[in-house]
């Protein structure tokens, strides 16, 4: 399983400079846990961190020029935090699986001569074969679409060994892109004499952001099996035709527990209209005819796409929820927690789980080394530490006290003061 054990993120709207977990560089600090969640009142910036998240998908996807207009962003320029000249700059530090060495991922993004977004910095290291102190050497360094990259297992260069010009050898690869306004690992990840390059790439191709909303699920789309939920939820329907013809036994353990969360539901199934469109049907106890999606409440739909999320046999390396509380009754968000946190914990099969909250009933679920504390200061940047941090906080939990409890009372927000 892969895992974000630390990123960076700075000159992004609020978020000056924060850090998560840990970097090649902070290797004191205590990477993420397999489930995390930023907490913080509003205005702070956790719908920030999310994006940040989201923007560097769509930098990846899309080009930088276009990501920072998708999602409703309005431009670089609104993006960048404000009165700051240096360039948006992201830092990413995983491991493919729990045996790997590290990998840091390293991108700074700026304005051209013109204006426009474009990579002004790319960088990948990694440590070598053995290594496990030291400076880990980097095997794709880009400046302004320009550089070049290590092949295969080559070990790389030392930063303070990168002479002015380098030559290209039977190690090396000189490379100019075409257009800097894409990511170097973008075409670099497509080629097989990049393994590692291709690796990173597709691990955050596989990132899966939740823009779910219910709306959407009520949607009609036209009938046909589809294996993974959308970014929107759309596609709620094709995902369960996908998962009663393929996975029966996945599907019905969905309905097991979804029949336990929100009583009188048994069955959940897909009708095709006379069109080819698609009608999600939900079935009660109580009645003799079927509901269908577009007269099931925001909370029903949204637990059951989550878990249908969480059965997905092929889940996303990276889950990222903004406020999954928002539609969901308050005595549901601990058992939601529980289910998030085995998934990502789970041996196979799991994803890392990422969400943002400011609900306690749902902190209450949670341990103090999986919570984050977002807080802005008087400056208006935003700053962030980790409630395991706070010798107090830790002391009171494990006395029983409820995470969620702690921070309604301001001993969380206490702790990065």
């Amino acid at each position: 399983m892969a895992k974000i054990e630390g990123f960076r993120i700075k000159n992004f709207r609020a978020l000056k400079d924060i850090t998560l977990g840990r970097l090649w560089n902070q290797q004191k600090n205590e990477p993420l846990t397999p489930l995390t969640a930023v907490i913080g009142k509003n205005g702070v910036g956790k719908s920030t961190i999310f994006d940040a998240f989201g923007f560097l998908s769509d930098c990846l996807r899309y080009g930088v020029e276009e990501a920072c207009d998708v999602q409703e962003r309005g431009g670089f320029n609104r993006l960048r935090t404000h009165g700051e000249s240096k360039p948006i700059e992201f830092e990413i530090y995983y491991k493919e699986d729990r045996g790997a060495r590290p990998l840091t991922y390293e991108v700074s993004i700026d304005l051209d001569s013109k204006g426009r977004p474009f990579v002004k910095k790319e960088r990948l290291r990694q440590r070598r074969k053995g290594q496990t102190h030291g400076r880990p050497f980097s095997f794709l360094i880009l400046e302004k679409g320009k550089g070049f990259v290590w092949v295969k297992d080559a070990v790389g260069i030392l930063e303070e060994e990168i002479p002015l010009e380098l030559e290209e050898s039977s190690d090396t690869e000189k490379i100019e892109l075409s257009d800097k306004r894409k990511l170097g690992i973008a075409t670099l990840g497509a080629l097989t004499q990049h393994p590692r390059i291709s690796s990173f790439r597709e691990f955050i191709e596989g990132w899966y952001l939740s823009y779910f909303t219910p709306d959407a699920a009520r949607s009609l789309p036209l009938a046909g099996a589809q294996k993974h939920l959308n970014r929107h939820g759309d596609n709620l329907g094709n995902v369960v035709q996908f998962m009663e013809r393929e996975h029966p036994k996945r599907f019905q353990s969905i309905l097991d527990k979804i029949s336990l969360k929100i009583p009188g539901i048994y069955s959940i199934d897909t009708e095709k209209t006379p069109d080819g469109r698609l009608l999600l049907r939900f079935n009660d106890k109580g009645f003799k005819n079927p509901f269908y999606a577009q007269q099931m409440s925001d909370g029903t739909l949204k637990m059951f796409a989550y878990l249908l999320l969480l059965e997905d046999p092929t889940p996303p390396p990276f889950l990222c929820i903004e406020e999954p509380e928002n539609g969901l009754y308050h005595k549901l968000l601990e058992s939601l927690t529980y289910e998030f946190r085995e998934h990502a914990t789970g041996l196979k099969g799991s994803s890392q789980i990422f969400i943002t909250t400011h609900q306690p009933y749902l902190v209450n679920a949670l341990n103090p080394n999986e919570v984050w504390i977002l807080k802005k200061n008087e400056d208006g940047f935003s700053t962030i530490s980790r409630a395991s941090d706070n010798t107090l906080v830790n002391n009171l939990a494990q006395e029983g006290l409820p995470l969620g409890g702690l921070w309604y009372s301001d001993y969380l927000d206490e702790s990065i003061t």
